[in-house]
């Protein structure tokens, strides 16, 4: 693939997860009465800004790019069958914003013809930028990254999602018991956006989750690739729109 000629779609992208990490850091020192919540469930929480956020990322993207279909968290627009689509997650990590825990990000990614070309993830509160072009390198404030060479299960830390479904949750607490007990640390982060880039870096060494959606994996998913790992997505078997997904350096035994 030719990374020169997706360089600008890269730059806008890059611009738009700025923009709306900026968006989000000036709403971050709110406490929760300030915040307007759209949706309160038992296991998550949406926030207005959630929509602000997309609002703000669409509005780059597209007045660059017109034609290209939107897939995000927060709404779907354009035409479906359009060669380019953004799949946009506004922020990865709702419920950690709303309770002020700083660990959150935003994540884009662009597909062509269904293939992630391109993908950028911003941390705006660690102002921490992943990006990378699908045939090139990635990169975390413009230095490539590779994935952790450790080999020993046992000084591995993992992340393991859990969505609020029950099937989900009686899927991921038998992996969890059992790698608690073998790798050096498990951890539950709550930003699968975050635990794909930081299997990325080396700070990771495995993301694993039964039940995601795209957009919360689609950048990071291309990222660990790249910087070569090791991902294994597939659809989910009764959720539509759905994914598993193990995402790992590649190194160590999973299946043990």
């Amino acid at each position: 693939m030719n990374t020169l000629s997706h360089q600008k779609k890269l730059t806008v992208a890059r611009e738009a997860a700025l923009a709306a990490g900026q968006l989000l850091r000036e709403n971050a020192i709110k406490n929760q009465q300030e915040l307007i919540v759209d949706h309160c469930e038992a296991h998550d929480i949406k926030l207005e800004l959630d929509r602000r956020s997309q609002t703000l990322i669409e509005k780059i993207v597209n007045y660059s790019f017109p034609d290209f279909a939107i897939y995000g968290e927060e709404g779907v627009s354009g035409d479906p069958k359009a060669e380019y689509q953004w799949v946009i997650d506004p922020i990865d990590g709702t419920v950690n914003f709303f309770y002020g825990i700083p660990h959150f990000a935003i994540s884009i990614a662009l597909r062509q013809a269904g293939e992630t070309i391109l993908g950028v993830i911003y941390d705006p509160m660690r102002n921490e930028l992943w990006e990378a072009i699908d045939g090139g390198i990635v990169t975390m404030n413009e230095r490539p990254i590779r994935v952790s060479t450790r080999t020993q299960l046992n000084e591995a830390v993992l992340s393991i999602g859990m969505s609020k479904t029950a099937d989900s949750i009686e899927q991921a607490l038998p992996r969890f018991a059992q790698m608690i007990r073998t790798v050096r640390k498990c951890r539950m982060m709550g930003s699968a956006t975050l635990d794909m880039a930081y299997v990325a870096s080396g700070r990771l060494d495995a993301y694993i989750e039964s039940q995601i959606s795209l957009w919360d994996i689609a950048a990071g998913a291309l990222m660990v690739k790249m910087a070569g790992g090791y991902v294994d997505l597939r659809p989910h078997a009764t959720e539509a729109d759905k994914y598993s997904i193990i995402a790992s350096s590649g190194r160590i035994p999973l299946d043990s």
